[in-house]
């Protein structure tokens, strides 16, 4: 539903998307021509107040400047409130005239929206920061004044409590349900006096979000580390020290080299890195971020947004955020939540140890007189994979050429499984010279949507992987899908290949698998479209794509050396294959921990949030209650750069594994099945990626399963069995 735009897109993560538009409603006096708004001399002038000339609406990259943002956002809530006047006015509410013109509203709002807080988390810069600072609490108001419409409210209760008698068909009662829900959920029942409170709480808590999101950001920059000697790198790779040159020249550091953090706790380099001092430098650098004082800790920050949510959710009837979060998805309770994570949080802890042990071990046996810590772990596990299967995780990265991992691999996945084809554009405009679009074509050879690409990491770009929709699929509007997938894979030096390492493989296959969802989409309606599903429902398509990554025919069509063109030694492939399991007591518990941490903070009530001196001693005390309190794994993002819990999964962190429950029983079922079959590949599309949000999560699971899903394949998947 377009109105819920705002919702989705405040931070734009895995899967922030908005509705598109399309006819209008019966009833409805809007009017057909693309152009919304009267000044049509300055529509002339600013591409996001007309639908796209390009096929399927692809954004107008070429055209889009950073001026054209604010008028066209200012225009854009302007005609979105006429359009609700209009729905207002109407003297009988139908389903038509309110639900149906509800989802076609706002066009030019979140026409800009799509592209410009795409652009923020993609390819940022000082105005789009500017004005993203400024413009979060005029978009939450706006999103209030639909919301807390009592006229519009109670057309869409009157529907509501008729529905029965409506005639409608599943998808169309499904929407009429959903979006009583969704205003009931934003406080449309509130009284007077309460959603004047709400009003401010919604503003202050939009700001608030995105400057914390701009500090992690803006710190990642600060921070980035700066070495004066190749000798210090020693054990990373050449072309790796190559770009920490470039990087360094960039910045005017000729000589040195500039190694950019990464998103999560733990840092990639530092599983070769030889220089112990360095490691440490680097991962105590990327623990501090947003907690250590200066001009971009968070402390504050977070403090603030967790005691305006807590009352927020109170003053919506909730004991606190969380179980304001939870009850909208299929966890459905707080303490489903806590009973899944606490089964988990032992045995990972107990893996862990073990673990430790067998480190500790090899650390000795190199007669070094020092414990291990969380900068050493990374080292030496790889140490360790070398020892127990004989092979160096750094020698597949020869192996793993960007191109062939996409299109070898990833492409030739989904081509099998789903008889969809690929052909990379060159036309059509682009917002960085790294980004590449595809066309894709269904089965039958009709284009079934187009897929930007946008793999490297940048200053301008956030950290973490994401997908996100510039055009969803609806059959209301007509439209099909123009899809992103964004990564942070180091670019390499001028004339040297991009090689990947396997969990930078296991993530591209991870984001196509959102974008699938995407692609897939047959519904009627706007709001359901895609990976418009409940929260811990949406990684779940995404996880069983990981599958295809190490799955053999698949491993031995795009594991091909990027020098030689010789495949993968089956020997080495088979070593690859037995190595997954490991380490997987730090994988589990650092997951573990900072989904603890969101829900441990999410859960309180307004009086009970820790001040910012507070924050990061409760943030231990969480740890400690759990069990995961552990010195040599830290959480994998710390409360205070932990970029997820400012948008879609704020008290929601806990989606990844719950979603691999249904997605180890799913690869059960492939196996089961015979695999990468395209018959096998038609049922899930059918069953489930094709259905969006428009049929409940776990009864789509229970049509494509045929029986409510088992965890037993994710404890043995985990090693916690």
């Amino acid at each position: 539903m377009r109105l819920r735009f705002w919702i989705y897109i405040v931070f734009v993560t895995a899967l922030m998307n908005c509705s598109d538009n399309g006819r209008v409603g019966e009833g409805i006096a809007m009017p057909e021509s693309d152009v919304l708004v009267s000044d049509v001399q300055l529509a002339s002038r600013n591409p996001f107040l007309r639908v796209s000339q390009l096929q399927m609406s692809y954004p107008e990259f070429n055209l889009i400047k950073n001026e054209h943002y604010l008028p066209a956002f200012e225009l854009g809530m302007k005609e979105h409130l006429r359009e609700i006047r209009e729905i207002v006015k109407q003297e009988a509410p139908t389903f038509e005239n309110t639900v149906v013109a509800l989802e076609l509203s706002g066009q030019v709002y979140s026409r800009v929206a799509r592209v410009f807080f795409s652009m923020s988390s993609a390819h940022t810069n000082a105005e789009i920061r500017r004005l993203e600072q400024e413009l979060a609490p005029e978009l939450a108001s706006h999103e209030d004044s639909i919301f807390l419409n009592h006229e519009l409210f109670l057309r869409i209760e009157q529907l509501y409590q008729t529905r029965d008698h409506l005639e409608l068909d599943e998808e169309s009662k499904r929407l009429l349900e959903q979006t009583y829900r969704d205003f009931q959920r934003a406080g449309a029942a509130l009284d007077i006096e309460r959603k004047e409170r709400l009003k401010e709480l919604n503003a202050e808590l939009a700001g608030l979000e995105t400057l914390f999101s701009q500090n992690i950001l803006n710190e990642a920059n600060d921070l980035a580390i700066i070495v004066e000697s190749r000798e210090e790198l020693e054990g990373i790779s050449e072309s790796r020290i190559n770009s920490a040159a470039e990087e360094a020249s960039k910045k005017g550091l000729e000589g040195s080299f500039v190694i950019p953090l990464l998103n999560t706790s733990g840092q990639p380099l530092l599983s070769t890195m030889r220089n112990r001092k360095l490691r440490e430098r680097i991962h105590k650098t990327s623990l501090s971020r947003g907690n250590s004082g200066g001009e971009f800790d968070n402390r504050e920050n977070l403090s603030m947004i967790l005691k305006l949510r807590a009352e927020k959710a109170q003053l919506l009837g909730y004991e606190n955020h969380a179980h304001y979060i939870l009850e909208n998805q299929t966890a459905l309770s707080i303490d489903a939540v806590n009973q899944r994570l606490a089964q988990l949080a032992m045995p990972a802890a107990e893996n862990v140890a073990r673990e430790a042990n067998e480190l500790q071990r090899l650390i000795d046996e190199e007669s070094q007189s020092f414990d291990l810590e969380s900068w050493d772990w990374d080292f030496y596990s790889a140490r360790l994979r070398r020892e127990r299967f004989d092979f160096d995780a750094s020698q597949l990265r020869d192996y793993f050429e960007l191109d062939n991992v996409l299109k070898r691999g990833v492409f030739y996945a989904a081509e099998n499984l789903f008889g969809i084809s690929f052909e990379e554009r060159f036309d059509l405009p682009v917002y960085h010279e790294d980004v590449r679009v595809f066309e894709i074509k269904d089965f039958n050879k009709e284009i079934l949507a187009l897929f930007i690409a946008d793999f490297y990491a940048r200053p301008s770009k956030r950290g973490g992987a994401w997908m996100n929709s510039y055009v969803t699929q609806s059959n209301l509007t007509g439209e099909k899908p123009v899809i992103a997938n964004h990564l942070n894979i180091t670019k390499p030096g001028d004339g040297e290949p991009t090689l990947l390492t396997f969990d930078e493989v296991t993530t591209m296959f991870h984001e196509f698998g959102h974008a699938l969802h995407g692609m897939f989409s047959q519904v009627e309606y706007p709001s359901f479209s895609g990976t418009r599903v409940p929260r811990d429902f949406v990684e779940y398509p995404s996880q069983v794509n990981e599958m295809w990554a190490s799955w053999p025919e698949v491993l031995r069509n795009y594991a091909i050396h990027y020098h030689t063109n010789e495949p993968l030694p089956i020997e080495l492939l088979e070593k690859v294959l037995a190595a997954q399991s490991f380490n997987q007591g730090f994988s589990t518990s650092e997951y573990l921990a900072a989904s603890i941490i969101d829900q441990a903070f999410h859960q309180l009530s307004p009086e009970e949030i820790p001040s910012a001196d507070e924050i990061m001693s409760f943030e231990l005390l969480a740890l400690e209650d759990a069990g995961l309190a552990i010195p040599a794994v830290p959480p994998r993002y710390r409360s205070t750069y932990f970029n997820h819990i400012m948008g879609g999964y704020s008290a929601g962190y806990y989606s990844y594994i719950w979603s691999e429950v249904l997605d180890a029983d799913t690869v059960e079922w492939f196996k089961e099945n015979g695999g990468l079959r395209r018959a096998n590949g038609d049922h899930f599309r059918e069953a489930l990626l094709s259905r969006g949000g428009s049929r409940d999560a776990m009864q789509m699971y229970r049509d494509f399963r045929g029986r409510d899903a088992e965890v037993s394949p994710l404890l043995e998947r985990r090693g916690l069995l």
